[in-house]
């Protein structure tokens, strides 16, 4: 009866580790970005970014994302994720949540010297959120003066 037991264990334990992976897999698979009214939260896997507007100094386009050192996140295919630091200036942190490498990548300059290169896997949503961004940032320049 007790090696019954340990069996359903043993299911058990296979089964839970499975679902955790696929919900890891899943978190990681693309970023989740949220526009909202006051800021811009992006979510990729355990990495989550606020935002403000307010607080947006630069908004642009790269090509390419500068050669950096990674201090944790992974790279998977086209897919760049975590927090790098720039070999010039050891103690700036640059976040990457990047789902297409070789698309495109919004570069976001925010309190005073944080830097985030982000892009969806879609260019035209990439685009999109470039505009609303851009768009944000240029009313509040303009409210501010």
């Amino acid at each position: 009866m007790a090696e019954k037991h340990r069996k359903g264990l043993w299911n058990f334990i296979i089964v839970f580790t499975l679902l955790v992976c696929g919900m890891v897999f899943a978190m990681h698979y693309k970023n989740w970005v949220r526009q909202e009214a006051d800021k811009l939260t992006v979510l990729s896997g355990f990495y989550l970014q606020k935002i403000p507007y307010t607080e947006l100094q630069e908004v642009g386009l790269v090509d390419r994302i500068p050669e950096l050192e990674r201090i944790n996140g992974f790279s998977a295919w086209e897919k760049e994720k975590g927090i790098f630091r720039d070999s010039l200036k050891p103690n700036k942190r640059i976040y990457v949540y990047v789902d297409n490498l070789y698309d495109e990548k919004i570069r976001l300059v925010y309190r005073d010297s944080m830097e985030l290169y982000l892009n969806l896997s879609d260019s035209l949503k990439t685009r999109e959120l470039l505009k609303t961004l851009k768009e944000q940032k240029d009313f509040l320049n303009n409210s501010d003066q």
